[in-house]
């Protein structure tokens, strides 16, 4: 199939009007009909009518335009990555104080020539991730789609790695002398994450690790960052959250507040990356293998019931 009139299609589409497409391509109006043309007789549908603005998608055309766009992004890749001076790694995160940053951060170290772009999405909805993924925005994305009918057909997920947590309390809290805790041992104290939002990953992961361990999770109130959750942390007796052993938090040293990890089992956080299935890019091998070289948990290990047993 001629990528030429895949990707000709794919900005008539986005623009409505042959001649702005042209116009995009450096082309004339006539390629661009003659290209549209083609495409259509080897597919044997009508992409598009004509209307006095221009042009619009006919249902054949609305369906094929996100494959078109899957198969244009996966062309670029693929120029990209035997082109001198190719575009950077573009890797999202959630958070650049989060394990995924922490863990991509180490990778760079042991590679300083890496040329890499680290960056956040800012959306609690994994979908939107993946749609970014898909068309070619970000090269990859560590996020999860706990229901794989969701994950489209251009798209992989593997496992990235588990993310032991943590409970985080002041010096006040009743646990707070404790140097490990088991999960019944967290039952009946207030567990406040704020920021859970709906259809997020980690909404799932808590409403499972609630249910499973009988713990009182509480995600009440607006989050208003870290810092006045560490605040809350410090003067409080009652209040405790969980963090993520390799997430980054940073407090003042009069807040005297203590991690202490969670054992038998220990809880992970299955964290996993979204990549394309073909073509992804070059720089991501590195990635991956250096995913595969951390060390797994030791001990029993509870996961939710969504997540993939990591391959070691």
């Amino acid at each position: 199939m001629d990528t030429e009139a895949m990707r000709t299609f794919v900005r008539a589409a986005e623009l409505g009007r042959l001649q702005h497409a042209a116009d995009e391509l450096g082309v004339t109006q006539q390629a661009v009909s003659k290209r549209i043309a083609a495409l259509e007789r080897e597919l044997g549908v009508r992409l598009f009518t004509r209307t006095p603005r221009g042009v619009e998608l006919t249902f054949d055309g609305q369906a094929l335009l996100p494959h078109a766009r899957s198969v244009v992004a996966g062309v670029e890749r693929a120029v990209a990555a035997v082109r001198p001076g190719s575009r950077a790694l573009r890797i999202d995160v959630l958070g650049l104080r989060s394990a995924q940053a922490v863990v991509l951060h180490d990778y760079w170290r042991s590679r300083p020539g890496t040329d890499l772009d680290v960056v956040t999405l800012r959306v609690d909805d994994p979908r939107v991730a993946v749609a970014a993924v898909e068309a070619g925005d970000i090269d990859a994305s560590f996020r999860t789609v706990t229901d794989p009918a969701f994950l489209p057909p251009g798209l992989r997920m593997i496992h990235a790695f588990d993310s032991p947590l943590e409970l985080l309390v002041g010096p006040k809290h009743p646990l707070a002398s404790a140097r490990e805790l088991r999960p019944s041992q967290l039952r009946e104290h207030r567990i406040w994450v704020p920021g859970i939002a709906p259809r997020s990953e980690w909404s799932e992961f808590y409403d499972q690790l609630a249910t499973d361990f009988d713990l009182r999770v509480d995600a009440a109130g607006p989050h208003f960052g870290d810092e006045v959750l560490l605040d809350t942390l410090a003067e409080s007796a009652e209040v405790a959250t969980l963090v993520g052993a390799r997430d980054r938090y940073i407090w003042p040293a009069d807040h005297d507040l203590r991690r202490i990890p969670v054992v038998n089992p220990a809880l992970a956080y299955p964290l996993s990356l979204i990549l394309p299935a073909t073509n992804p890019h070059p720089g991501l091998r590195g990635v991956i293998a250096h995913l595969h070289g951390l060390p797994g948990l030791p001990g029993p290990v509870w996961r939710p019931a969504w997540a993939t047993t990591p391959r070691r």
